[in-house]
């Protein structure tokens, strides 16, 4: 699965059950991000051991996109079937200081910093 926009593209693997996310998120409200809220959702629905969201590719993430990775962090809670790991960069601000909150919603996501 792929979805491509000139600012951003989101792909997910099912081999390896990673979602990889890199460009920028500026969408406008929740609505906006629907797609890729879709795709992420269908990976968590095939209930992986190890579900992997990539983004050391994603240079920026607007407040809307925040609320909808927070959604997809407890919707995999839900499931309970999958371990999660967030791979991030520690060179992108936003990336070190927002990760770490998803470790709230889902005590045992798993994040590693690059």
């Amino acid at each position: 699965m792929e979805i491509k926009h000139d600012d951003y593209t989101v792909t997910y693997n099912p081999e390896t059950a990673t979602i990889t996310c890199s460009g920028s998120f500026r969408l406008r409200g929740i609505a906006e991000y629907a797609s890729i809220t879709d795709l992420f959702n269908q990976a968590a629905d095939t209930k992986p051991d190890t579900l992997t969201l990539d983004v050391r590719g994603l240079q920026f993430l607007n407040s809307s996109g925040i609320n909808m990775l927070s959604k997809f962090v407890i919707q995999v809670r839900k499931h309970n079937a999958s371990q999660m790991v967030i791979t991030g960069s520690r060179r992108i601000p936003w990336q070190t200081k927002t990760l770490k909150n998803f470790q709230r919603l889902l005590p045992a996501l798993q994040l590693e910093l690059e």
